[in-house]
C-alpha cells in the first residue's frame, strides 16, 4: 500500500494529525544516539552510535534501563536516568537541527485549518530543549505531549489517545507520523492511521506494524491534503 492509497481508504474525516518528535521534527537521534553510545561504553557495554539507534530507536530512558541492567548484570543507580537525561539536554540545547521540510510540513497544515500535536517518548525538559534550539516554542506551546504525561510510553497506545483526547477527536479522525517501529505500534494499537517516515530505507520495518512509508517531509502537506477532502 501507497501513503495514496492509505488516505484513499479512509472513511473518517481528518481532524488531527499527530507527530512524533525525534526524526520526525526533530534531527536529534544522531546526538542522543552518541551519547547513549557513549554512556553506555563506559559503563561496561561497548556500543557504537550505530548499535544505540538499532538497539533504542523510539524507546524513553526508563525502558532502557532494564535492558541495560540485563546485559551489564547489574543494576544502576535508581537516578541513572534521570542523570543521564539532564546530561542530554545540555547537549541537545546546542546541537540539535530540524528535519528538513519538518517547520513546512506544521505550517502547511495550520494553513490547512488543521490541528496538530506532537506526542514523545522525550521528557518535557528534552523537548524544550529541542524546540528551544530551534525557535519554535512558541509554535508548539501547548501541543506536546510527554510520556511522563501517560501511564505508559509508547508501543503502548496512551500517548497518541491522550493527544486525541486533549483534541476531543477520536482515534479514525487522526492520522500519525512516525518514523521508529515502537511509535508505528502505538499508533496501531491506539486505531489509528500512521505515515512513516523513512528518509534513508524502505521503511520495510515501519511497513511490518502497520505503517505506510514516505521518504519526504515534503510530501507530507499534500498527503494531508488529501486526507482531509471528503472521499
Amino acid at each position: 500500500m501507497t501513503p495514496e492509497q492509505l488516505i484513499a481508504r479512509r472513511t473518517a474525516p481528518l481532524r488531527l494529525v499527530i507527530f512524533d518528535c525525534d526524526g520526525v521534527i526533530v534531527d536529534s537521534e544522531p546526538v542522543t544516539n552518541r551519547l547513549t553510545a557513549s554512556e553506555f561504553s563506559e559503563l561496561g557495554w561497548p556500543m557504537t552510535p550505530a548499535e544505540s539507534e538499532k538497539l533504542f530507536l523510539g524507546m524513553n530512558f526508563e525502558a532502557m534501563l532494564p535492558v541495560v541492567e540485563a546485559r551489564l548484570g547489574r543494576k544502576l543507580p535508581p537516578d541513572w536516568a534521570e542523570r543521564f537525561v539532564n546530561r542530554l539536554v545540555e547537549v541537545l540545547e546546542r546541537e540539535v537541527e530540524p528535519i528538513p521540510g519538518a517547520a513546512e510540513a506544521l505550517a502547511a497544515i495550520s494553513a490547512l485549518g488543521l490541528p496538530w500535536r506532537v506526542a514523545s517518548n522525550s521528557s518535557h525538559a528534552e523537548m524544550r530543549a529541542k524546540f528551544g534550539r530551534l525557535g519554535m516554542l512558541e509554535v508548539v506551546a501547548g501541543r506536546l505531549h510527554s510520556h511522563h504525561d501517560v501511564a505508559q510510553g509508547k508501543p503502548a497506545p496512551d500517548l497518541f489517545l491522550s493527544a486525541a483526547a486533549a483534541e476531543g477527536v477520536s482515534p479514525d479522525e487522526c492520522i500519525v507520523i512516525e518514523d521508529s517501529v515502537p511509535g508505528a505500534r502505538a499508533a496501531a494499537a491506539a486505531g489509528m492511521d500512521c505515515l512513516g517516515y523513512a528518509p534513508r530505507c524502505d521503511g520495510a520495518a515501519l511497513r511490518e506494524v502497520g505503517a505506510i512509508p514516505f521518504r519526504s517531509m515534503f510530501e507530507l502537506p499534500g498527503l494531508i491534503a488529501a486526507a482531509r477532502r471528503p472521499a
